[in-house]
């Protein structure tokens, strides 16, 4: 708040604030021409009214003077209010006017008072009226420069009471005392004034200075919705913000742009192995080597968990688009060192170009996630470019999708069993139950494409549940010193009402829980390994039996192995078919045969198909195996004859 000034030396220019001084101005500049108007025209009269009883240097000469200089001024702050002025210049201009406003003043004092010994009572009373109506006129007109005001008022009260006080005439004297209480109003009027206006500035300043503050929170606001905080890159709201202008722009302008989707491929096992501030941090470097990339026609984005974005502008052709994908995938390839932790992941990349891959948002991002599954299926660590093909590929894909969904699970799908073989003398421990469906609409779809698309649509529960009732449900007739064995996905052990569902049907089946051995991947286990370990657990207080399919074609930590508690170990066919002639294979085989034997877990060999297979790895010390060399799968009405003919043996033997 500005208080009222207590003495003249309070009411100095405001010097060090411009802004004040600037206003002050304006509002001065605006008054100013007021002020000479009123000062020219009171002139002029009182000059006619004395033009006949005084001298013509004091009605002609003095008073044109006076008037040239006051028309003079007014010519200055005309021009000077076309014309932008600064604070300084303001302060300036108004500290000028200070000492004008002064020597103007106690020229036409001096001026009006030397008329006053011409003419009869009424010019003398004219002379009073002039004097007290003008001041307090230019006064107010100088309200903004409160000291030229204060000056002014200083300059004409003293001179003008003392002398109509002293002239002997009562008349006179009571117009001089009534002008001293008039300018005393008029002062306190004034000073409320100014205080006002200083107020009223500062509060316009400090509204704009929380506007400001206020626009800058709402604009450092907008950049953290728009930033992920980990990487420091744009999240995924700023990402489909840009890719929806970029796709306007190249419809406007025809011009072709890419969207990539690259997908880290290992990252949950570094998640599961070293803990999420690790991960957070494998995350980071991986923005950094993502914004190594970024330009002008590149930009890069996180979209959520170990997923991001990359739009390419600038009209590249497809070399340069493809070139940008295999970049992105070997930069991500480098070995991530953290202290003394060395984290090997990799990233795949699933690419779409506009307007080739199609001329909508929805459909460049489906297309590009499709990429990317195909890149993550088959060509992990690659980049794979969206072509006319995969567009066969996704209808076959929708049609299989919707035949799932319409499909009578109980009736169009089966299970058939393939033996497991003890090889030392040729007995079978048990059968492993593999999945089978056949549509009215498509006729027999091979598992890989259904169990997928199962897992695609999260139809993958409703199958696990139905095909294991089944494979159970023929279990319980066998021989109860063979096993079955039932694979599980891996959302099936992610899903807490999945496993509550297979307990129920293990449980009313009859079959004996340590009769079951419920085999799961790698790749499963890794996509949410606490839940994982969790669900498995549960099983085996059932008292079912973990197997750990496909061993050596996942992340192959032998944490994994220490920590799930397995029962037994699955050797992938992918060694086996070269192991007559691969020493790597053979060496892979051996060494895990020994991991299990050292941990005394059961081993069994997959896709055994030849006898100088069967032979090499017998030698490697393998004793399970199965493969076409014993038996292809075979429907569950042939298991009877299968076993009639063939030795039965038991598990432990």
């Amino acid at each position: 708040m500005v208080r009222l000034p207590k003495s003249l030396s309070s009411l100095n220019l405001p010097d060090s604030d411009p802004e004040l001084a600037h206003a002050q101005f304006i509002a001065f500049s605006t008054q100013l021409p007021i002020l000479y108007a009123i000062l020219l025209v009171n002139a002029v009269a009182l000059a006619l009214t004395h033009l006949a009883v005084a001298p013509a240097l004091l009605t002609i000469a003095v008073p044109a003077i006076l008037c040239l200089a006051c028309i003079a001024r007014v010519i200055f702050w005309v021009r000077s209010a076309r014309a932008e002025v600064t604070g300084a210049e303001a302060i300036l201009r108004l500290r000028a006017t200070v000492p004008l406003v002064g020597v103007l003043g106690i020229a036409f004092t001096a001026w009006s008072l030397s008329l006053y010994p011409y003419g009869d009572a009424f010019a003398k009373c004219h002379v009073a009226f002039y004097m007290s109506i003008t001041v307090v006129s230019c006064i107010f007109c100088l309200s903004h420069v409160l000291r030229a005001a204060l000056l002014l008022t200083a300059i004409v009260i003293g001179p003008f009471t003392l002398f109509f006080c002293f002239t002997g005439h009562m008349v006179l004297a009571a117009i001089a005392l009534n002008f001293v209480l008039v300018a005393a109003g008029m002062i306190y009027i004034l000073l409320r004034n100014y205080r006002d206006f200083a107020t009223l500035i500062l509060s316009r300043r400090e509204l704009r200075a929380r506007q400001a503050e206020a626009e800058e929170l709402n604009r450092e606001n907008i950049r953290l919705a728009n930033l992920d905080m980990l990487t420091g890159l744009p999240n995924r709201r700023s990402f489909l913000a840009h890719f929806d202008e970029r796709l306007n722009a190249s419809q406007a302008d025809g011009t072709r742009f890419a969207l990539i989707l690259v997908d880290l491929d290992g990252f949950k096992a570094v998640n599961d192995v070293y803990g999420h501030a690790t991960g957070d941090r494998l995350l980071a470097e991986v923005g950094e080597r993502l914004t190594d990339l970024a330009g002008p026609t590149v930009s890069v984005a996180r979209l959520g968990g170990d997923e991001f974005g990359v739009i390419f502008s600038g009209n590249p052709d497809s070399a340069a688009i493809e070139a940008l994908g295999a970049r992105i995938c070997r930069n991500l390839r480098s070995p991530y060192l953290e202290g003394t932790i060395g984290a090997e992941i990799g990233g795949s990349a699933g690419i779409v170009a506009y307007p080739d891959a199609g001329d909508s948002v929805a459909l460049l991002f489906e297309r590009a996630d499709y990429a990317l599954y195909r890149a993550k299926d088959s060509r992990t660590g690659q980049a794979v470019m969206f072509a006319s093909e995969h567009e066969a590929m996704i209808f076959d894909a929708a049609r299989l999708e919707r035949a799932l969904r319409r499909a009578d699970l109980e009736q169009e799908l089966s299970v058939v069993f393939q033996p497991i073989i003890d090889s030392g003398n040729g007995s079978t421990i048990g059968f492993e139950a593999l999945a089978r469906w056949h549509s009215p609409e498509l006729g027999d779809i091979a598992p890989d494409k259904f169990i997928v698309a199962a897992e695609r649509t999260h139809w993958i529960g409703r199958l696990t549940q139905t095909l294991l009732a089944k494979a159970l449900a023929e279990a319980a007739a066998w021989p109860d010193n063979l096993s079955i064995a039932f694979n599980l996905s891996a959302q099936d052990i992610t899903s807490p009402d999945t496993i509550a569902a297979l307990c129920r049907i293990i449980t009313q089946s009859g079959v004996a829980p340590e009769r079951i051995d419920l085999e799961i991947t790698e790749t499963a286990v890794m996509r949410d390994f606490n839940q994982a370990s969790e669900a498995l657990a549960h099983l085996r207080r059932l008292g079912a039996r973990v197997s750990l399919d496909d061993f050596g074609t996942g992340y192959s930590s032998l944490s994994h192995v220490h920590r799930l508690q397995l029962d037994k170990i699955k050797i992938d066919r992918s060694f086996v078919t070269d192991i007559c002639a691969s020493r790597t294979s053979c060496d892979v085989v051996k060494t895990i045969v020994g991991l299990c034997r050292s941990l005394d877990l059961e081993c069994i060999v997959e896709g055994v198909e030849t006898e100088a297979q069967k032979h090499r790895l017998v030698g490697l010390g393998c004793r399970f195996m199965q493969g076409y060399l014993f038996s292809r799968p075979m429907p569950a009405a042939a298991v009877a004859s299968y076993l009639q003919t063939t030795t039965i043996r038991r598990k432990s033997a």
